[in-house]
Order: structure tokens, then sequence, then C-alpha cells
């Protein structure tokens, strides 16, 4: 229990061994700042499989807010049209705030930018922050670059 740097696995140590020293569960969890419920979680474990028992398991975080059904249909629409095929005002390029519109309208679910992001990525999806073009850049080099680079 003293070389654990873990928070929490502390806290779970720190169970077992108030437990082992007589007190009750509601006094451990007071002392630990959990409820009763938690306390007798760790316990148990703990007399079920020893110390290896109290190791935290993955967290499957929050369920998905889309249906996998949803989350295709977003892939579909994002990877073969344009926002302005969708009803944005956008011509060419899908942002992160764009794609939460298009599936806040057609699934009525919100999502925050970093949300977005993460759905995104799940789906293999990439993307970039927009870049911003030269103010000052010169149009004829740029007209001259186009011909020579992609004349038709």
């Amino acid at each position: 229990m003293k070389k654990e740097k873990d928070r929490r696995m502390f806290e779970r140590y720190q169970a077992v061994y108030l437990y082992t020293q007589g007190k009750t569960r509601k006094e451990i969890a007071t002392i630990i700042g959990r409820n009763e419920k938690t306390v007798s979680q760790y316990i148990r474990a703990y007399q079920t499989d020893g110390i290896d028992g109290l190791q935290m398991n993955h967290s499957p975080g929050a369920p998905r807010r889309l249906t996998f059904e949803q989350e295709e249909q977003f892939k579909r629409m994002v990877v073969e049209h344009l926002p302005h095929e969708a009803g944005f005002p956008s011509k060419f390029n899908w942002t992160l705030h764009l794609t939460g519109e298009y599936i806040k309208r057609e699934f009525q679910v919100s999502y925050s930018l970093q949300g977005v992001a993460g759905l995104a990525n799940r789906l293999n999806l990439s993307y970039t922050k927009p870049t911003y073009t030269l103010a000052a850049a010169d149009p004829i080099k740029q007209q001259r670059f186009q011909e020579e680079k992609f004349p038709e």
C-alpha cells in the first residue's frame, strides 16, 4: 500500500487494510470518502481473489450516443458528400462544427467539438484544422502556377 502511486488503487488497499484492522464498512466509507456499497465491493473482491481482485478493470466509458447504423450513415455522408449537398452553406469542407450540426439535425444528438473529434477518430475519419491563405499572395504567380501544374 505504501508503494502504490495510483490514488484509486491506494484507496482500495486502504479499505481492505482498515477492514482487517476491525473497522466497519460504514467507518471505512467515511474515512475514504466512498459509500458503503463501494467499500463492500472492494472487500468482497479481496475475499474472493486476494490482492489481485482489487485491480481495476478497463472502464468501457459512456455508452455510444449513435447506433451503428447512424454512425455508418454519418460516415457515408461525410466521405461521399460535400456540406452544401447536406444543406449547409459551406461548399467544400466538413468541419467539426458542421459535422456536429449534421448529427444534431439528423439524429437529435448533441456532441461537443471534442466529442465529434472522438467519433471521427473511432470511425477512422481524419480531420485537420483549416489553414489560411496568404493575403498578400501574388495573383499572377498563382495563376501561372495553376496553369503550369494543372493545365487541364
